[in-house]
């Protein structure tokens, strides 16, 4: 496995940005499985010989029923934006996505890559959303392999039957 950080470095771009999505997908992945990675740091994330992204960090995980997402609250005053500390109260488990494209580590063609894919992960919102999901007892369905790979259900209209092909 190479690290996601070395490899979106090394790799050509259309390798890169494969791999770039796929990173998104496995947070959301992640996500849907009521866990939050805590750090999504791209070098907590590897890319298997295969081309899959995989999390292997897992000293801040928790399940994603336990956070609070919020949105930043704004501030009235320019000097707050420039603290090192918030201006503003923060629980253990407040979690501010709008935060997150500052500590992806992704600049450029891939973080517009990511985002024109994954921008959702950017809002508080998708992840209300999922906790209520999970909450409802509603499970994404988790493909294992790309989609080009994938089996895919062939309908044989002559004979009533299906077959995968």
């Amino acid at each position: 496995m190479i690290p996601l950080d070395i490899f979106v470095r090394e790799a050509h771009e259309a390798a890169a940005r494969a791999a770039v999505g796929d990173y998104g997908q496995a947070i959301k992945d992640m996500a849907s499985s009521n866990i939050f990675p805590g750090d999504m740091l791209l070098k907590n994330f590897g890319v298997t010989r295969h081309g899959r992204v995989v999390f292997y960090d897992y000293d801040e995980l928790c399940l994603l029923e336990e956070c609070t997402f919020r949105r930043l609250p704004p501030s009235d005053r320019y000097d707050d934006a420039l603290a090192s500390e918030p201006w503003f109260h923060v629980n253990p488990n407040d979690i501010f996505p709008e935060e997150f494209p500052n500590f992806l580590g992704l600049s450029g063609e891939l973080r517009q890559e990511f985002e024109s894919l994954h921008a959702d992960l950017y809002s508080p919102q998708f992840w209300r959303d999922r906790q209520e999901a999970i909450r409802s007892g509603i499970r994404s369905h988790i493909f294992p392999y790309q989609p080009e790979q994938r089996l895919q259900k062939v309908e044989s209209y002559e004979y009533g039957i299906s077959t995968s092909g």
